[in-house]
């Protein structure tokens, strides 16, 4: 089998992942917000299915939509595995989400970048340099002291966090096998017409389990808030998607680690504006010093060593 190559475009990949991190960082405010009025089935065959529609327009408008012939030479069994994964990657986020916070989901969330990094390495024959491994010693580092507090909260509250960080963690491994399957599928689709066909799938498997009736009992803001998570996951997965096209797994995984940083500023900003919305979340002085060798320790994993041009 033919691995995929990036186009060599690798600013265009480092500004896509970069609005990936963004979106993805402010996420799972909102998403812990109206978990609070939807189960997490319906919450998630929404943002599927709203995601679906969205993109559904934009490519009929553009005269994009997939072609029959070239979905007949992608492979079937690929598609099924990047559906089937991520489809469980937002079932089990969303339950762990349920039973810890937005900030510990995204301490744990963060070894699906570093799995889908490992597997660029080992599957599409990725390499990093010497430099670019020193930097993953200055993330790991940086991890360690920014989410020192919340790491020891996990530990010593195990009867509150123990099995919704389980279940992130699943959701972790799952989301790095369907990134995997998404670079791959590149070689034969481009990364929007995967994802129309990634979100058709995801949103009939999770039908059965939706109850949208509560929808229409939802007040303006709550509805606001679901159609925000729709948008967002459309766009934000939209974004992660293309960023594969020209950039590789592994520096992708390395901006994603970025992501947890947002996350814990827009919380301190919600509870701010809105104290009654959102916990706020303390960051330490050691924490500000942990914020600061996760984003060095990205950007030099990232731009370690500027990508070569494949021009096969």
């Amino acid at each position: 089998m033919q691995l995929h190559h990036t186009s060599g475009r690798w600013r265009l990949g480092l500004a896509l992942s970069l609005i990936t991190v963004f979106l993805w960082g402010i996420l799972p405010i909102a998403l812990t917000v109206i978990l609070q009025e939807l189960d997490v089935y319906t919450v998630t065959w929404f943002r599927f299915l709203g995601s679906f529609t969205l993109l559904a327009i934009y490519l009929a408008a553009r005269q994009q939509l997939p072609a029959l012939q070239k979905l007949r030479s992608t492979s079937l069994g690929l598609l099924a595995i990047a559906i089937i994964f991520l489809a469980i990657n937002y079932l089990l986020f969303l339950q762990g989400l349920v039973q810890t916070s937005p900030a510990n989901a995204q301490i744990l969330i963060q070894l699906a970048p570093v799995l889908l990094g490992l597997g660029g390495l080992v599957v599409f024959k990725e390499h990093y340099t010497l430099r670019q491994w020193a930097g993953v010693g200055v993330l790991t580092s940086g991890f360690s002291l920014f989410f020192h507090e919340k790491l020891q909260t996990l530990i010593t509250t195990p009867t509150q966090y123990l099995t919704g960080s389980g279940l992130i963690v699943i959701a972790a491994a799952t989301w790095a096998v369907y990134a995997l399957a998404q670079k791959q599928l590149l070689d034969k689709l481009p990364s929007a017409s995967i994802m129309l066909i990634i979100y058709a799938g995801c949103a009939l498997l999770f039908s059965p389990f939706a109850t949208p009736k509560q929808i229409l009992t939802l007040s303006p803001f709550h509805l606001g808030i679901l159609l925000f998570c729709a948008l967002n996951t459309a766009l934000a997965y939209g974004a992660f998607a293309e960023s594969l096209e020209h950039w590789e797994a592994s520096r992708v995984s390395a901006m994603l680690a970025l992501t947890p940083v947002v996350t814990l500023i827009s919380i301190w900003l919600v509870s701010f504006l809105s104290p009654n919305l959102i916990p706020p979340e303390r960051l330490t002085i050691l924490g500000l010093m942990g914020a600061i060798l996760v984003v060095s320790g990205s950007m030099t994993i990232a731009l370690g060593k500027r990508p070569k041009v494949n021009l096969t």
